[in-house]
């Protein structure tokens, strides 16, 4: 499948806020990790408002490729860039719109819920949405 710029955005959005929703809830209520904090959605927040941003980014990337394809290796690359954005942002610079108290969440702990949630949503985008979502795989990753 290679996918369109709207099926990028309709399938980041899709997981994110089911799957990745579902994997933050631990996470925020205080079962893994420091204690009870909403900061963990508000990450997953971030990291989908900016992955609307990236997509773009990735769409161009996208059709410079001989097949127009775009293999699970660069999912992998683009996930690891993406994480250095958001730590950066949430613990190092402090340029997101609503303030994250630095001292509220170790470092270890952003790293371990960013590699669990893209963890979750890879694998999920890899099997779960082709059985659910037939379409969304001949429509370039439009599930709508």
């Amino acid at each position: 499948m290679t996918p369109t710029l709207f099926g990028r955005w309709q399938t980041r959005l899709l997981l994110l806020f089911t799957v990745g929703f579902v994997v933050s809830l631990p996470f925020a209520i205080g079962l893994i990790g420091s204690p009870q904090s909403n900061v963990y959605f508000w990450i997953l927040f971030y990291v989908a408002i900016f992955g609307l941003g990236w997509d773009l980014v990735y769409d161009q990337i996208q059709k410079y490729r001989w097949d127009r394809d775009w293999p699970a290796v660069y999912q992998l690359f683009a996930g690891i860039w993406e994480f250095i954005f958001v730590v950066c942002g949430v613990k190092f610079l402090g340029f997101l719109p609503i303030p994250i108290p630095k001292d509220q969440l170790p470092l270890f702990w952003v790293f371990f819920h960013y590699f669990v949630v893209w963890l979750a949503v890879f694998i999920a985008s890899q099997s779960i949405m082709r059985v659910l979502f037939v379409r969304w795989r001949f429509f370039g990753g439009q599930w709508l």
